[in-house]
This record gives structure tokens, sequence and C-alpha cells, in this order.
């Protein structure tokens, strides 16, 4: 997964194919818990580009975005929101996948 690093480029990647942003923060418990299948579930859906966006450097995107539980999915396709995964509720493995399986049909 790749680390957002600016505003500049969250505005490039979303213009992809297919980009999953997946808001998460260092102190966040359920973000400790989904990293070790991250690499797993990447490698499920090749025709995406992952990006991890930390919520406390981008505390105003996520105000924008809606973005209060973590961790938190979008799905960007041409620049428009396609499909989202935003809750406080802890994610497990399958439900990302679920979840990526669904935003890939849009």
């Amino acid at each position: 997964m790749i680390d957002l690093t600016s505003l500049e480029q969250y505005n490039e990647v979303i213009q992809g194919d297919g980009t999953v942003l997946m808001f998460t923060a260092g102190w966040c418990p359920d973000c400790v818990v989904i990293e070790p299948h991250l690499a797993e579930i990447e490698a499920s859906f090749p025709q995406m580009s992952f990006y991890k966006v930390n919520r406390d450097e981008f505390i105003e995107l996520c105000q924008e975005l809606d973005i209060f539980g973590i961790p938190s999915f979008l799905v960007y396709k041409k620049g428009l929101e396609v499909h989202r995964y935003v809750s406080k509720d802890r994610k497990s493995k399958e439900d990302i996948l679920f979840f990526l399986e669904e935003a890939d049909k849009k």
C-alpha cells in the first residue's frame, strides 16, 4: 500500500480506473488487527491501486469525506466515489474482501 503524502497526490490518484483509499492511524487498534492481511487483500485485486491515508495527517480531508471511524475504505473510479465502507466497527479480512468485490463490479 502506498502512503498518501499530499492533497495533490489524492486528487491525482482518484482519477484512476480503481483506487482504494484506506483511512487509518498509528494509534488505531482495529487498523493494527487488519494490517497483517493488507498484502493479501491487495494481491487479490491487482487491477486496483491501494493508498493508505493517515487520518491524523489528513484530518480536513477526512472531515470533508465524512470519515469518522477507522479503518475505513473508499473506492474511486475516474474521480468519482463508487463505493464506501465507512464505520467505526472492526472490519475483518473477509469483510474487506467482500467490500472490494462489490466495488470492483461498479
